[in-house]
C-alpha cells in the first residue's frame, strides 16, 4: 500500500483534520491567523505513545489550537538503521488523538517525503542534494558519535516544518534531551518566532521512560530495561545526598548497575544481551563532558544509552537546571 492509499483508507475522527499536501495545511494555518488564534506543534515520527500525548495536552493548556506532525524523516536514518521497519499506525495515532476530546488535537499534517525533500533523500549523507541544517557543537557528542549525520536529520526536518507550520509554540520532550539542546540552539540562531518548550519525560508505571522503540521489546526485555531508569536514580540519589558530586564516580555507579543486568541476562541464557553504549554527566551549558565535580551553580545533564538485545534505549535526567 502507497502513501495515498494509506490516507485515503483512514477513518478520520471528529474535529481533526487531516492533510497530505503541504498546500492544504497553510491554507487552513492561515485561517487561524486571520482569526487571531495561536498554535502550537508537536512534531513527531508516529507512533504514538502517551508521552506524545502528554505533548498535545501541555500544548492545548497554551495555545488555541495544536497540530502535529506524523512524518518519519529519512534523513535522520543511517543507511543501516531501522527505516523500513519503523513503525507506522496512522489510524492508530489517530484513535489516540481523538482519545484526547474533540478539539484538543486540531490538525495533523501526514506529507509525503517527494513534497519535504524535493530533491530526493539518499540515506547515504554523501549522496544527499538539496539543502540541510547543521547546529555546530552540540551535534556531534554523546548520541552524535554512534549517530554522526542523526542531529542534521532532526535539524533539516525540524527547520522545514517550523517554516511549514509556523507555531507560536512547539513542544518537546525531555528524553531526547539533547534533541531539545539542539533544536533550541537552532531556532535561537535560525531567529524562528516560536518559543520553545521542553516537557518532562513521561514513564510507565515501573519507570522505563516511553518511547516508539519500547515496542520491540519483549516482556522480559522491558524487565531489565529498567535498569536505565534504576541507574539514573542511583547517581541522582548519590549526588543529592552529598556522598559524591563527582561526575567520574557517578558514572562508575552509574556503569556498574548496567554491568550487573548484563550478568544477570547472561546467566539466564538467553539469545539477546545488554549491551552498555554509553553512560556521560554532560554540562547543561553547551553539553562538554565533565570529569571532576558539577558545578551545582551550573547543573548537568546525566544521559546513557544502552542496547537492550537489538533495541537501543536512551534515558537521561537533569540536575539543577531549568529546561524552560
Amino acid at each position: 500500500m502507497n502513501f495515498l492509499q494509506a490516507i485515503i483508507q483512514v477513518k478520520l475522527p471528529p474535529g481533526i483534520k487531516v492533510f497530505s499536501k503541504i498546500a492544504d495545511f497553510r491554507q487552513w494555518r492561515r485561517s487561524l491567523l486571520l482569526d487571531q488564534k495561536t498554535l502550537g506543534y508537536v512534531p513527531t515520527m508516529g507512533a504514538l505513545h502517551q508521552g506524545h500525548l502528554a505533548l498535545v495536552q501541555a500544548a492545548k493548556e497554551r495555545c488555541d489550537h495544536v497540530a502535529l506532525t506524523v512524518f518519519v524523516n529519512p534523513a535522520q536514518f543511517a543507511p543501516t538503521e531501522d527505516l523500513a521497519t519503523y513503525p507506522r499506525t496512522l489510524q492508530s495515532d489517530l484513535d489516540k488523538l481523538a482519545s484526547l476530546g474533540e478539539g484538543v488535537a486540531s490538525a495533523v499534517l501526514v506529507p509525503q517525503v517527494e513534497e519535504m525533500y524535493p530533491a530526493g533523500i539518499d540515506l547515504d549523507v554523501s549522496k544527499q542534494k538539496g539543502t540541510f541544517v547543521e547546529v555546530l557543537g552540540l551535534s556531534n557528542q554523546l548520541e552524535g558519535v554512534t549517530r554522526p549525520n542523526f542531529f542534521r536529520g532532526v535539524s533539516t526536518v525540524v527547520s522545514k516544518f517550523l517554516n511549514i507550520v509556523q507555531p507560536e509554540d512547539v513542544f518537546f520532550g525531555q528524553k531526547d534531551i539533547q534533541q531539545c539542546f539542539v533544536i533550541r540552539n537552532m531556532i535561537r540562531d535560525l531567529h524562528f518566532p516560536t518559543k520553545m518548550h521542553i516537557c518532562p519525560t513521561v514513564r510507565d508505571e515501573n519507570g522505563l521512560a516511553l518511547s516508539s522503540r519500547n515496542a520491540y521489546l519483549t516482556p522480559t526485555q522491558k524487565k531489565y530495561a529498567l535498569v536505565l531508569s534504576q541507574s539514573l536514580k542511583h547517581m541522582e540519589q548519590l549526588y543529592r545526598s552529598g556522598s559524591t558530586t563527582n561526575a567520574t564516580q557517578l558514572v562508575q555507579e552509574g556503569v556498574a548497575l548496567i554491568e550487573n543486568a548484563r550478568k544477570q541476562v547472561d546467566e539466564l541464557n538467553e539469545d539477546w544481551k545488554i549491551k552498555l553504549d554509553y553512560v556521560s554527566i554532560n554540562s547543561a551549558a553547551d553539553l562538554s563532558e565533565l570529569k571532576g565535580d558539577i558545578p551545582q551553580q551550573e547543573g548537568c545533564v546525566i544521559s546513557m544509552a544502552v542496547f537492550v538485545g537489538k533495541t537501543r534505549l536512551i534515558d537521561n535526567l537533569v540536575l539543577d537546571v531549568p529546561l524552560n
